[in-house]
């Protein structure tokens, strides 16, 4: 059996040239390896005079083909299920393509391979060489393929033979009217708008003198043709080249044109797996966020377009780095941790004193040394270059010197460091640096240029803010900016101004001492601070009581999943990184040079207008499960939507169980946050979409009965609310007593310890339920109660178990009980005291207490109700005991 066939996701030329080849091997069965793109299945539907038979996957027997065409491509990663054809014993290949030739490509037996516009072409050409002709409506179809691949003749790509091709297809009887109703198909409306959030998306980055337009956009759907759309905006705005990354559905897309030889649009699409030509290329981007392949794909066009010129350009940074009074032992443990050969050592203000390799502290620990300092081993003799060092320089002083790792310091600070792999890199490939302690982890994804959206909020901060917060913002940048420090509000106070949402808890990050800083501010300000040494933190407390949190800039790292993370100094954008998702990456800049400019490294912009929840990294939920929760509550808060990728995460997170080393508390937390939203449950019903209720006790589900309860809590605290009563209930034990209310006791005593509830507060939890029970039944039971009863059988409950009563049940006279035992009977008190009884000659001790509860009993049932009938009734009861129970005070 012979097979034709071409790439997934296949398009005109793809079709049009296995048509071709079906001419040149009539015995060959045709099929596509997979899905085709939304043009040519249109062509399909509406073409009415082609038929043509294509064979399904299934119908054809791999083990019987012993002949392998391939059209349009040579990827052995793009032809579907063919790919296991490769392993026939004896398989026989024939390739025809007019894409590059790139590593691992499938070589074929006989090879029909050009540098031309289309593989139509090559077919053509052999039509006339060996005197084969198409009739008219196969004419049409390779006219397509042609017509498609070189724009109509116009890209760059084309060449003569493709002009000679078509005049041979033309002299045929190919349609030019029917070849242009086919690519000239008007838009859809989901494309329309796409095309108009790709035009407002547009960014222009300054690459070694050449302007390089990128735009990424998302839909939460899959829209065909965005190539289209990719041409009509380069045909719009006049470019030389663009990259339009697409994340569609839960699939994210590059599409990447160039009209100028110094941008290869084929390399750069084939770093994500994709290919194509230098003026036109594609890729399906997999196991990758937005956000890392928007990091990604600025780090490849550096390393293709940017020549490196100075150490500056080359050097790799943050260096990780060791402080001379630390042990060897621990120096190792860094070594280990960061996969690195080299620390540079350094004083308190990160100025190079000198470097220690791997060897020497190894050997330092094999003769039992593991104790002595850094100090007394390192190398001092250390070369350095500048920032604005020479390439030249840099080599000299790494190869002439055989110094495997140069640092960069300015004026005597590290700034960076480059190794012999950046030197042989920028020499040899023009590749961006890395950070020298991460070589292959995420740090290197946002090191280097950033892909940074800025702009300018002051307006929006005078419109949000108010004076006071304004003035404080400005004062401390002014006083970071005195220190030399870059000082930025971040997080969700941040996300909420562009929400044009109230949060007033201010967060700054620091890029510097975020302590000092506050010191600082302590001693110029006179503020009082409180620091928290071990996480780089401080609270600033101004004489109002205003606070704003203080943290330096940092990046963390977690040991395993579901750990608490171990937190590291650091620089803004790495700051912004460790964080959950992209809305709660903005910074704003209150330094006073630039005051006011919002910084997006991450599109949080984007997914704010989109009203999208997307995790910034792959990993986010196995490092950090809790984040899960959070997402959820953010979405459930914004009424946003998580997104597809980030949805997939989470059930990925939940199947492989995450959780299991997750600390209780870290639960118990996130959902005491829950309860305090305003629509808790439709968080929990959307956590119980996820399996995530199961986490915490697989008892726990979100159905109709709990949702009542919830709405009924609701509506008890609103009627609460009115009552504008002095005590305050927490509306988060509400909700935890609702989630527990329809388990078993032992049931609830396993939610109480997975969540790590402190002992007391998890025995009095329990006992609380009992007592809701116990006064619950009590009420349903008793007929024309007296109102001194209602009392007696509730005053010892708190108010959260008297608020969820009335919520629980459905009772009309028991909940009318309640209403009156909230609202009046609870706070009914008596005039007289004790020293009133004593004044009256009654001994002291526990039966004056009895006296007073008796009399209280009688004021609620309204047998006494001022002063003197409570002295009345006392005289009466108590005056006239036999044996009396009083003594006589002389007057």
């Amino acid at each position: 059996m012979e097979v034709i066939t071409t790439h997934t996701n296949a398009d005109f030329d793809a079709m049009a040239s296995m048509l071709a080849a079906k001419k040149l091997y009539p015995d060959a069965v045709v099929a596509f390896s997979g899905s085709q793109e939304q043009g040519l299945r249109d062509f399909f539907v509406q073409s009415t005079f082609y038929a043509f038979d294509f064979a399904k996957i299934r119908d054809v027997d791999f083990d019987q083909v012993t002949r392998l065409i391939l059209v349009d491509i040579r990827d052995p990663n793009r032809i579907g299920p063919f790919k296991k054809l490769l392993d026939n014993k004896g398989l026989e290949i024939h390739v025809y393509d007019h894409h590059p030739f790139t590593e691992g490509d499938i070589r074929g037996d006989i090879e029909h391979i050009a540098d031309v516009g289309a593989t139509v072409t090559i077919f053509v050409e052999l039509f006339r060489e060996r005197h084969v002709t198409a009739t008219p409506d196969e004419a049409t179809i390779m006219m397509l393929g042609i017509y498609e691949d070189t724009g109509s003749l116009t890209f760059a790509s084309t060449t003569t033979r493709d002009y000679r091709a078509a005049a041979h297809l033309l002299e045929s009887g190919a349609n030019l009217n029917i070849v242009s109703d086919m690519l000239t198909r008007e838009l859809t409306m989901e494309q329309v708008e796409l095309l108009g959030e790709m035009i407002q998306n547009r960014e222009i980055h300054n690459i070694n003198g050449i302007d390089v337009t990128v735009i990424t956009v998302t839909n939460e759907t899959y829209v065909g043709d965005v190539a289209v759309l990719v041409h009509k905006i380069i045909d719009m705005e006049n470019l030389d080249a663009l990259f339009v990354l697409a994340l569609l559905g839960d699939r994210t897309y590059l599409v990447a044109r160039s009209r100028i030889d110094e941008v290869d649009a084929g390399e750069i699409a084939l770093a994500f797996g994709g290919g194509g030509h230098a003026t036109a290329a594609s890729a399906s981007i997999k196991g990758m966020t937005l956000v890392e392949a928007q990091e990604k794909l600025m780090t490849v066009l550096d390393e293709v377009i940017r020549p490196i010129r100075t150490a500056k350009d080359v050097m790799s940074f943050p260096v990780k780095s060791v402080r001379g009074d630390v042990s060897l032992k621990e120096a190792g443990k860094l070594l280990s941790r960061y996969n690195v050969n080299v620390l540079a050592v350094v004083d308190e203000k990160n100025r190079l004193t000198g470097t220690i390799s791997r060897q020497i502290i190894e050997r330092g620990v094999f003769h039992k040394m593991d104790t002595q300092l850094v100090r007394e081993f390192m190398n001092t003799d250390v070369g350095t270059v500048t920032p604005d060092s020479t390439l030249r320089d840099v080599q000299r002083m790494i190869i002439d010197r055989n110094q495997r790792f140069l640092p960069v310091v300015d004026d005597g600070v590290l700034a960076g460091a480059i190794t012999r792999t950046d030197l042989l890199r920028a020499l040899y490939y023009g590749a961006a640096p890395r950070d020298v302690a991460q070589e292959e982890n995420e740090d290197a994804l946002i090191t280097g240029n950033a892909f940074t959206r800025t702009k300018s909020v002051v307006k929006l901060m005078e419109e949000r803010l108010n004076r006071r917060i304004l003035t404080i913002l400005r004062d401390m940048g002014a006083a970071a900016d005195e220190m030399g420090f870059n000082a930025y509000a971040v997080g969700g106070f941040v996300r909420d101004l562009w929400l044009r949402r109230d949060n007033f808890d201010v967060d700054v990050v620091i890029e510097g001492d975020g302590i000092a800083f506050a010191r600082y501010l302590e001693e110029k300000q006179g503020v009082k601070v409180r620091v928290h040494k071990k996480f780089g933190t401080a609270v600033v407390i101004y004489p109002d009581g205003f606070k704003v949190d203080v943290a330096t800039a940092r990046t963390e790292y977690y040991e395993y999943p579901g750990a608490l993370p171990i937190i590291e100094g650091s620089t803004l954008k790495l700051d912004l990184y460790r964080r959950d998702f992209t809305i709660n990456t903005l910074a704003i800049k209150i330094t006073p040079r630039g005051f006011g400019t919002l910084i997006d490294f991450f599109g949080a912009i984007r997914d704010l207008k989109d009203k999208v929840i997307r995790v910034i990294q792959n990993l986010s939920f196995v490092e950090d499960p809790t984040r899960i929760f959070r997402a959820v509550r953010f979405e459930q808060r914004f009424n946003f939507q998580i997104g597809k990728q980030t949805q997939k995460l989470i059930k990925n997170a939940v199947k492989i169980n995450v959780f299991d080393r997750l600390a209780g508390k870290r639960l118990y937390s996130e959902l005491m946050l829950i309860f305090e939203e305003e629509h808790p449950y439709r968080i929990i019903q959307r956590l119980d979409s996820f399996g995530l209720l199961s986490v915490i006790h697989t008892g726990l589900r979100a159905d109709k009965e709990l949702e009542k309860l919830f709405r009924s809590i609701d509506d008890v605290v609103s009627w609460y609310d009115l009552l504008f009563l002095d005590e305050r209930y927490r509306i988060r034990r509400l909700y935890l007593y609702a989630l527990l209310n329809r388990l078993s006791i032992r049931a609830r005593h396993e939610v109480l310890e997975r969540l790590e509830v402190p002992k007391r507060e998890h025995q009095a939890l329990v006992e609380e339920l009992d007592e809701v029970k116990d006064s619950l039944y009590r009420l349903a039971t008793m007929k024309s109660p007296k109102q001194s009863e209602i009392y007696s059988s509730l005053i010892h409950l708190r108010l959260e178990a008297l608020l969820f009563m009335m919520a629980v049940t459905t009772k009309k006279d028991t909940k009318q009980y309640l209403s009156t035992f909230i609202s009046r009977l609870r706070m009914t008190t008596v005039q007289l005291g004790g020293k009133d009884l004593l004044q009256m000659g009654f001994e002291p001790g526990s039966r004056i207490g009895e006296m007073l509860d008796d009399l209280l009993m009688k004021r609620l049932d309204g047998r006494v109700h001022d002063r003197e009938s409570e002295l009345k009734y006392i005289r009466d009861t108590y005056l006239t005991e036999d044996p009396p129970t009083h003594r006589i005070v002389s007057p």
